[in-house]
């Protein structure tokens, strides 16, 4: 697929006029039905006036290519913290309500339980020593302050879930830095629920986050890795087309001079 077509099909062409003769001649054509000028983004010829006029160095700095791959590829995590964090925060809000009605509850829950036995007994669930009802009860147990926290703890997470994926979908770099920070973070704590019980849940949990810390330390240079920033910013400079038409009248200039 080429994505720099499938981005201008969808947001556009971006043109743009160089000051520099040289380098205008290689982005500008005369055709019969007017004056067209090179996409910095897919390279293809457009007709009309350029978006953009000024020196080469002041040219806006184009995604392309292998960038907007990416662009898609931060925009798939960032939809999956979304989602991740709208479940915590029906969380948060399912333990709000429980520690304010826990009685009620507490009392259907009780009455309900032997209603269950039967149809347990038919499959060898003895909830008389059951790890679960054991856990419901001991919930039921806890006060309604604690619960509170435990409320406000998991909202707190869900924030940082959210402020994480405004960060991927808008490409910011202080978004990456964040969500390899709050993503090692988790780690630990997915790894032990492993430890507990494996499911496929966690097992996809678990490899999608040490695959996004990974491909943004490696792909992104964050933490000076690969040159860190500047050479991120170098890579992406050297290329844009104003970089490479650059480069190609480069040597022609000096053998003219």
């Amino acid at each position: 697929m080429d994505w720099s077509l499938r981005k201008c099909a969808r947001a556009g062409h971006v043109t743009y006029a160089p000051n520099e003769p040289a380098l205008r001649d290689r982005l500008h054509v005369a055709t019969p039905a007017g004056e067209a000028w090179r996409c910095l983004r897919c390279g293809t010829y457009v007709h009309g006036e350029p978006h953009g006029r000024g020196p080469a160095d002041h040219a806006p700095l184009v995604m392309r290519g292998r960038e907007l791959r990416d662009q898609l590829l931060m925009r798939f995590f960032a939809i999956e913290r979304v989602i991740r964090g709208l479940l915590i925060i029906a969380a948060a809000y399912g333990v709000w309500r429980f520690s304010a009605n826990r009685g009620s509850i507490q009392r259907v829950f009780e009455k309900d339980i032997p209603l269950l036995k039967p149809l347990a007994n038919q499959v060898g669930w003895d909830l008389d020593h059951s790890r679960i009802i054991e856990s419901i009860r001991h919930v039921f147990t806890l006060k309604a302050t604690t619960l509170t926290w435990f409320a406000i703890g998991i909202l707190a997470y869900a924030v940082i879930e959210l402020v994480e994926a405004v960060g991927l979908w808008l490409g910011k770099r202080w978004g990456e830095y964040f969500a390899v920070v709050a993503t090692s973070f988790g780690l630990p704590l997915e790894i032990y629920e492993l430890t507990e019980r494996i499911t496929a849940v966690r097992i996809g949990a678990l490899v999608i986050n040490v695959g996004l810390v990974l491909y943004l330390l490696i792909s992104k240079r964050l933490f000076g890795i690969r040159g860190g920033k500047e050479a991120y910013e170098a890579k992406r400079r050297g290329e844009s087309l104003i970089e490479v038409e650059q480069a190609a009248v480069t040597p022609h200039a000096g053998a003219a001079g």
